[in-house]
C-alpha cells in the first residue's frame, strides 16, 4: 500500500513541476497574501487550532474536504502545490502517508508533525484486547492510535506549540498568536472540566462503538472502549468479532451502540438489533459533515458528552 501512494505522490509532483508553477500561484500561498501566514493543515482539528490560533494572521487549507474521511488522502498536484508552498504544513506523521510523502519532499524544513508534543498511546489504550484483535491495522499505524485531539487537554498542548511556531513564521504577531492560545486552552480546559463532572457518576462506563476511535477519551475520562472495528473506520469486522462485542454488550448491559458520521451505521445497528439497544451518534471529529453548518470542535465534543451520558445513563 505505501508503495502505491508513493507512486501517486511521486506521480503528483511531476505533474506539478510540469505545470512550470502555476499550481503555485493558483494554491493562494504567501505570494498571494504576504500579510498572512499561508498554512496547511492535514485534516479538520488541526484547522480549528490554526484558525483560532491565527485568526486573520493567517489562510488555513484543509487537504480534506468535508464529509471526506482522512484516513483515505490522496493529493492531486494542486495540494501538492498547497504543501510546496505553505509557510507551514501542521500534520500527523504516521496517520495519512500520501502527505507524508509530500511533506518529506517538499516542506520537511516547514512541517509541524504535531506527535512531536501530543505522543500517542498503544492503539490498545482504552479498551478490551481480543486474540489477534487488530493485529493488521495495529501493524499498518505503527501499534498507536492517531486520534489524540479527543482529549482536549492534549490538543491544547498541541495548541500551545502552534503559536510558538506560528509566532516563528511571523514573528511581529508572535505576542497576539500566544495570546489566542492562552484564551483557546482556556476553552478546552473548561470542556475538559464539563466531561470530567458529566462522566462522573453513570451506570456504566463501557461504550460500544463502530470505529476504535475513542481510546483518548476513555483513558482521560475513565471509560472502557468496545470497538467493532479497528482504527480504520473501513474495515470489515469478521462474524467472530460481532459476536464477541454483541456478547459484550450484553454483559454490560449497554443501551446504545455509537456509530460515527463519515461511515455507514449498518454494523453498528446489525448489533444494536442482536441486543435490543439503540444506536446513537458519537463523532470522532475526524471532519465535518459536508452540512455542518456552525458546528466547530467544541460543539461537536459537547454534543458527544450528552449522547454519552443519555449512553451510559449518567446523573
Amino acid at each position: 500500500m505505501k508503495k502505491r501512494v508513493t507512486v501517486r505522490t511521486l506521480a503528483a509532483t511531476t505533474a506539478l513541476l510540469a505545470l512550470g508553477g502555476a499550481a503555485a500561484c493558483s494554491s493562494g500561498g504567501p505570494a498571494g497574501d504576504p500579510q498572512r501566514v499561508d498554512v496547511v493543515a492535514a485534516f479538520y482539528p488541526l484547522q480549528f487550532v490554526a484558525e483560532r490560533i491565527g485568526g486573520d494572521a493567517v489562510r488555513v487549507t484543509n487537504l480534506v474536504k468535508p464529509g471526506a474521511e482522512p484516513h483515505d488522502l490522496e493529493l492531486n498536484p494542486g495540494q501538492v502545490g498547497e504543501v510546496s508552498e505553505a509557510e507551514l504544513v501542521v500534520y500527523l506523521k504516521g496517520f495519512q502517508p500520501a502527505l507524508d510523502e509530500a511533506v518529506a519532499q517538499n516542506a520537511a524544513d516547514r512541517a509541524f508533525d504535531v506527535a512531536t508534543v501530543a505522543p500517542l498511546l498503544d492503539a490498545a489504550a482504552g479498551g478490551h484486547r481480543h486474540e489477534g484483535e487488530e493485529a493488521e491495522e495495529e501493524a499498518a499505524s505503527g501499534g498507536k492510535d492517531p486520534h489524540f485531539w479527543l482529549d482536549p487537554t492534549r490538543l491544547a498542548t498541541v495548541a500551545d506549540q502552534l503559536a510558538e511556531r506560528l509566532g516563528r513564521a511571523d514573528p511581529d504577531r508572535a505576542a497576539d498568536f500566544t495570546a489566542r492560545a492562552g484564551d483557546l486552552r482556556a476553552e478546552l480546559e473548561k470542556l475538559d472540566g464539563e466531561y470530567r463532572t458529566g462522566l462522573a457518576t453513570c451506570q456504566r462506563r463501557e461504550i460500544v462503538t463502530s470505529h476504535t476511535a475513542f481510546g483518548y477519551l476513555a483513558d482521560r475520562y475513565d471509560l472502557e472502549q468496545v470497538g467493532i472495528t479497528g482504527l480504520t473506520p473501513e474495515t470489515e469486522p469478521s462474524p467472530q468479532r460481532l459476536a464477541e462485542v454483541a456478547e459484550e454488550a450484553r454483559e454490560h448491559k449497554a443501551t446504545t451502540i455509537f456509530f460515527e458520521t463519515l461511515v455507514s451505521p449498518k454494523i453498528a445497528q446489525t448489533i444494536a438489533d442482536e441486543v435490543g439497544a439503540t444506536t446513537a451518534v458519537l463523532d470522532p471529529i475526524e471532519g465535518l459533515t459536508a452540512d455542518g453548518g456552525s458546528a466547530d470542535y467544541l460543539s461537536v465534543m459537547r454534543t458527544n458528552l450528552q449522547a454519552l451520558r443519555t449512553g451510559l445513563g449518567c446523573s
